[in-house]
């Protein structure tokens, strides 16, 4: 078993793939548009979307996270959870969390703490929520 975490957009999950292609290194696995659905009498779909992701599936490092415009709800907020990122070495965590950082906000400054060499909490400029730190011992 295991849980792979599924977050939403308004309406910028395209940027968004983007964004974290060039941060993250993200790799984009699998993305479809809403125009790629076949159609459903019993839920047609507003052409206003048709160009928007209905799905994405990207790899970071070894974890998949899904994405997708929630085109379906009239208010895409994230809250109540952070993406946890673990990076590779000190340099790689700030590298990191400056990146997340750009345009966006940050929550707790990149710094050591009693469990880390390097930890910060930074909202992306799509709202997302990350946590990032390096192993312990790093």
């Amino acid at each position: 078993m295991e849980i792979q975490p599924y977050v939403f957009f308004d309406g910028r999950c395209e940027q968004a793939l983007s964004f974290y292609a060039d941060t993250l290194g993200a790799e984009v696995m699998l993305k479809m548009q809403y125009k790629d659905a076949p159609p459903d009498a019993n839920r047609p779909a507003d052409p206003k979307n048709d160009n928007k992701i209905m799905h994405a599936s990207v790899k970071i490092g070894s974890s998949i996270l899904m994405m997708s415009d929630d085109c379906m709800s009239e208010d895409v907020t994230p809250n109540g959870y952070r993406l946890s990122l673990t990076a590779d070495d000190l340099a790689h965590g700030e590298k990191l969390f400056n990146a997340l950082a750009e345009a966006g906000t940050v929550n707790m400054p990149w710094q050591p703490t009693f469990w880390s060499k390097g930890f910060g909490m930074v909202t992306d400029k799509f709202g997302i929520g990350w946590m990032v730190t390096i192993p312990q011992g790093s």
